[in-house]
């Protein structure tokens, strides 16, 4: 049941961003001038929500505009409405709905659907990964410097020495290629089924990797933080990868 439920509300906000998507709609900015949200955003966590309340109404649900619902509940909903907003807002089809399921503090379910590439990702803790249905496995390159990367930027960070500008420049001029796409779980998604074959980031919130990373994980890779203990979607950083290239990806991104 919680699975038929989670691709039900997967289903229901894929909808709602098809529907607006390239046209008028409500645009405003929160913490900076471009961490947007649109009138999709909360269209889309509306549906999401009450399709899970239809049939866990107990359920603790943390989501990123309405925040936390709290319950006395073990089973936990984390849930990004849309994931690259930005790019929704700006009419570029590299953004998702993100929808992970959390029970008595470990992550058991994960779906992220894009539905103007047609691709949803799922995975159930210990059962693998799929896209489409069909299984799916990480990349099995070996060499960091053969390696295709992505990562993403926040809209503001300190200064120092090891922030995002400082590691992408160490990494790119390597000539390590890495790509920007703006969705987290897309970015995770890709790293899942061998597109990339690692990935990391400075600045996350639990609904930008909820889901991404289990489907990492259940697709035979490895997510840490960037220490290289295991992960939790409540830390900032995150790093995930094939598994085999994952200690140099890690000394990279730290500098060593």
């Amino acid at each position: 049941m919680l699975k038929t439920t989670l691709l039900k509300a997967t289903e229901a906000s894929g909808k709602i961003l098809q529907q607006y998507f390239d046209g008028p709609f409500e645009v405003s900015s929160k913490s900076t001038v471009n961490d947007l949200v649109t009138e999709v955003d909360k269209k889309s966590e509306t549906a999401i929500i009450a399709t899970i309340r239809e049939n866990y109404p107990d359920h603790f649900i943390l989501s990123e505009e309405v925040g936390e619902i709290k319950t006395s509940s073990s089973t936990k909903w984390i849930i990004d409405p849309i994931d690259g907003t930005v790019n929704y807002a700006n009419g570029i089809p590299i953004c998702c709905v993100s929808i992970g399921v959390e029970q008595d503090g470990e992550m058991i379910l994960g779906a992220v659907y894009n539905p103007f590439m047609n691709e949803l990702f799922v995975a159930e803790k210990g059962k693998g990964a799929t896209l489409n249905n069909k299984p799916i496995h990480v990349s099995t390159k070996t060499e960091v410097a053969k390696s295709c990367l992505v990562t993403g930027f926040p809209y503001k960070w300190e200064e120092g020495t090891n922030n995002p500008a400082v590691v992408f420049e160490r990494i790119i001029k390597q000539g390590i290629p890495v790509r920007r796409l703006g969705s987290a779980a897309i970015d995770l998604c890709w790293v899942a089924c061998g597109r990339f074959d690692g990935f990391y980031e400075h600045h996350l919130q639990a609904w930008d990797a909820a889901a991404g990373f289990l489907i990492v994980e259940e697709a035979g890779g490895k997510v840490t933080d960037y220490s290289g203990n295991r992960y939790s979607p409540y830390q900032k950083e995150l790093l995930a990868t094939n598994g085999l290239i994952h200690s140099a990806l890690q000394d990279l991104v730290n500098g060593k």
